[in-house]
């Protein structure tokens, strides 16, 4: 790295919105350099780098599909570039889709499958090979796992395999000084999650939690820079950073 490069490097997939612009912007603000990944929308993940620059922290945006492996060689290449190495990779995007197990769309379950599964996959793959020694991999699955929320069916599948492939990752880095965790977080005051949602049914999952509030972005942000940074000893975990909820 160059002589005014900063200590650690974190790219972070879906980084132009709701959580993911929360976690780039938090890690920025430990010191982190930033590259916030976005698929498609360039100008919210520009919007994002502003606001991190304006801070007083670095940052870039890097696009790609994350499902495409040459894409997202690509990003981790630039992001090489730009800063010398990458030490934390924290795994943000993903769609979610609801329906009823019963009438799902199975074109809406391969999407799931590509974005969460298969993507979380690559850009786990390509963490594994590239991320220096004292780094961490950070995935996002989700509580529903746990929740068991009807209509989640096939996005809580997408999720749990990303535990799994969590899960077995952190042990196949073995030696390497890296730690692989995921971050599940419950109900979150975001628009993927509160889209197509009434407001008796936002209301209901305020309460559910005994902390009796929906999580914000910059709570789940928290929980990624405490797997970022210090928690050298978390290794091979899912969190549930969801309030008590489950």
């Amino acid at each position: 790295m160059t002589g005014n490069s900063p200590t650690r490097v974190a790219l972070v997939t879906g980084g132009s919105g709701g959580i993911g612009r929360a976690v780039a912007e938090r890690l920025a603000k430990d010191g982190i350099a930033v590259a916030v990944h976005y698929a498609g929308n360039k100008s919210r993940a520009d919007d994002t780098v502003t606001a991190i620059t304006a801070a007083g922290g670095r940052a870039i945006a890097v696009g790609g599909d994350i499902a495409d492996e040459n894409a997202m060689a690509e990003a981790f290449d630039a992001v090489e570039r730009e800063y010398g190495g990458i030490d934390v990779v924290a795994n943000t995007a993903g769609i979610m889709l609801l329906s009823p197990i019963a009438t799902l769309d199975l074109d809406d379950l391969d999407r799931m499958h590509r974005t969460n599964i298969r993507g979380t996959f690559v850009v786990s793959q390509q963490a594994a090979l590239r991320i220096r020694a004292g780094g961490a991999v950070i995935n996002f699955s989700t509580s529903v796992t746990r929740l068991r929320f009807p209509a989640y069916g096939a996005y809580a599948a997408s999720k749990a395999a990303v535990e799994a492939m969590t899960l077995v990752l952190a042990r196949e880095l073995r030696g390497k000084d890296i730690t692989v965790n995921a971050v599940a977080p419950g109900p979150t005051a975001t628009s993927l999650f509160l889209d197509g949602k009434d407001q008796a049914t936002i209301d209901n999952l305020s309460q559910a939690a005994p902390l009796e509030r929906l999580g914000t972005p910059e709570d789940i942000a928290e929980t990624v820079a405490f797997l970022a940074g210090p928690a050298r000893w978390i290794n091979g975990q899912v969190l549930y950073a969801n309030g008590g909820l489950a």
